[in-house]
């Protein structure tokens, strides 16, 4: 791997993006808001944007069980990183995409990285996109993170996203924004976890627009301590359609929660639910385990991981 790869660096990468399996299929490594190490495949071209930060991904037609990552990590102090990343998925691909930020940070100064990715899909293709996002570091300097993902599904296509905001992230913005054509289908699973005085706020906007077009948003996050989130959804149904958006939340100490559900239907045949669900841990599920010999705290933990799941 690249000598500008130091220990702090892969034990971010592993965090964000598995390092055993980084090297498999195509890859893009950006540190410190710069490409350091790259490799395309048959399929797959990796391309330096020239009027702004970012690269465009191009994936051929046709092309089967493709993996690409494309991770991103921040070691500097007070370091404000903005990128651009274009993904064109050819006809009938079926590609997995594995993406994410990791910033370490021991020093006083606030690191950033904005990452607005959009995902245009042709007829027929398939993307399973992953997230991950971590936070790490001794220094006050907060870790923020804002990603925006847009994706753009034409006839037949579809996505599946797996958000997870694993530790660390001090404030994060995520927003997620859908149009979707005919036979489209979309779905989203979100899994955040807060404490101290964090701050996770998301926001979906689905516009489903093809005719049986459909998405299942979920989001499942367990706030603690001082820290606060904040769930937006806002769906749009504009055809026969259907859509499912889902709001799971724990809450503990004097951490808050708020979700906010904005379903609109324009057609008559679009069928639009939402569901939300906020609350502490079951007394009975406590008990339930500490009866098996769990302290209350271990007991706790096991709820959480369980849910988080």
């Amino acid at each position: 791997m690249n000598e500008k790869i130091n220990q702090i660096d892969k034990e971010l990468l592993n965090e964000v993006s598995n390092i055993d399996n980084l090297t498999k299929g195509a890859y893009n490594i950006r540190k410190n808001g710069e490409g350091i190490e790259r490799k395309g495949t048959e399929n797959v071209d990796i391309i330096t944007k020239t009027d702004k930060p970012g690269i465009d991904i191009h994936v051929k037609e046709n092309a089967k069980f493709e993996w690409i990552h494309i991770p991103v990590i921040i070691t500097e102090s007070g370091l404000n990183d903005l990128v651009y990343n274009d993904f064109y998925i050819g006809k009938n691909a079926n590609v997995v995409i594995i993406a994410g930020c990791g910033i370490h940070n021991d020093h006083h100064h606030d690191s950033r990285h904005d990452g607005i990715h959009r995902f245009f899909l042709e007829e027929g293709a398939k993307v399973k996109y992953i997230e991950k996002h971590y936070g790490e570091g001794k220094g006050n300097g907060k870790r923020i993170l804002n990603p925006i993902t847009e994706v753009y599904l034409k006839d037949g296509s579809s996505m599946e996203i797996e958000s997870s905001q694993i530790k660390g992230v001090d404030s994060t913005i995520r927003e997620t924004k859908g149009e979707l054509g005919a036979n489209t289908n979309f779905v989203v699973s979100e899994k955040i976890m807060t404490a101290g005085k964090q701050l996770a706020k998301t926001v979906f906007d689905v516009q489903l627009k093809g005719e049986n077009a459909s998405t299942h948003v979920t989001s499942r996050s367990v706030a603690t301590e001082e820290s606060k989130q904040v769930f937006v959804s806002k769906i749009y149904g504009n055809s026969k359609c259907f859509a499912h958006s889902e709001c799971d939340a724990i809450i503990k100490d004097q951490a808050r929660v708020t979700a906010t559900p904005e379903i609109t239907a324009n057609n008559v045949e679009a069928n639009l639910i939402h569901e939300a669900a906020i609350g502490k841990i079951a007394g009975e599920q406590l008990i339930k385990l500490m009866t098996l010999g769990l302290s209350e705290k271990e007991a706790e933990e096991e709820i959480i991981n369980g849910f988080l799941k």
